[in-house]
């Protein structure tokens, strides 16, 4: 203490009254007229720029959810597409391998003839079934006999004169039935055509 000061502290106007200073963190607010408390319309602005500024953020958010929400629609959409059409390469594959079986057990039928012994009807139990079998998955056969050659679906492997009027670049003869699924030709068909 300097000489001629009291014991007394000298209280600072901006120290609260009952002694001591105002806890850390805590700042005294500025007298306002009509006893200490905010204008109602300064605390409605702050709590308005409280409400617009949480709106914003949860228009971001919603946007963030809504672009998440169909990027994952789009995902399941693709793996869809994908997963079909690695079934249906799938598909195709096997049933051209199977193809040169049933090929041979009709060249097997066409030789017995007109022969109904048991082991013929065996055979034609078992082409049969397995013919059903790829219907059953969406391959079909066909014989275009009679139609104007297509070269997408058919493959020409020999050409012989017309045998009458008009018949030029039509089918005349079917070596080899062709199979597609849906649009896709698995193997196409081996035709002879009219020149």
């Amino acid at each position: 203490m300097r000489p001629g000061e009291s014991d007394q502290a000298v209280q600072s106007p901006n120290v609260p009254a009952g002694g001591g200073e105002a806890p850390a963190g805590e700042t005294q607010a500025p007298a306002q007229p009509g006893g200490g408390q905010p204008e109602p319309e300064e605390a409605l602005g702050g709590d308005v720029a409280e409400l617009v500024a949480v709106a914003a953020q949860r228009d971001e958010y919603l946007a963030l959810a809504q672009r998440t929400q169909a990027d994952f629609e789009n995902y399941k959409k693709r793996v869809a597409r994908e997963s079909s059409a690695a079934l249906a390469r799938g598909i195709a594959k096997l049933a051209k391998e199977l193809l040169p079986a049933l090929d041979n057990l009709d060249r097997a039928l066409a030789e017995a003839g007109d022969d109904d012994g048991p082991f013929v009807a065996g055979v034609r139990l078992v082409r049969n079934e397995l013919q059903a079998a790829l219907e059953r998955v969406g391959i079909e056969s066909f014989s275009p006999l009679g139609e104007r050659f297509d070269p997408s679906s058919q493959e020409a492997i020999a050409q012989r004169p017309a045998e009458e009027e008009g018949q030029s670049g039509c089918v005349i003869e079917v070596y080899q039935s062709g199979y597609r699924m849906a649009d896709q030709i698995i193997r196409p068909a081996r035709v002879v055509v009219a020149a």
